[in-house]
């Protein structure tokens, strides 16, 4: 096992979350599957593979990018209508950095 439980409570502490003990067996498992399949995808031969900057395919018309053209920006109060919570100008937030 490459992720151990005290790894995943104090990741989770990090992030401030609240995880029972079935959710910490689970998520070390899941993590663990994960780590071993990197090392199945490490095993590859890709000395031959051109590095790319996309995963994109070259398909022109089929491509899944929108056209790249100028726009205008969205102004403060446009951007806002759409704030849970605004305030002076700017998106409220609660404050999350207390313990």
């Amino acid at each position: 096992m490459k992720i151990t439980v005290q790894e995943v409570r104090y990741v989770a502490d990090l992030a401030n979350l609240k995880l029972t003990d079935q959710e910490i067996d689970r998520l070390s498992k899941d993590l663990d599957d994960i780590l071993a399949h990197m090392d199945t995808l490490n095993e590859l031969d890709t000395s031959n593979v051109q590095p790319m900057a996309q995963v994109l395919y070259e398909a022109e018309d089929t491509a899944t990018l929108r056209e790249d053209r100028e726009r205008p920006p969205l102004d403060n109060a446009t951007a806002l209508l759409n704030a849970a919570q605004a305030g002076a100008g700017y998106y409220k937030v609660p404050k999350v950095i207390e313990r």
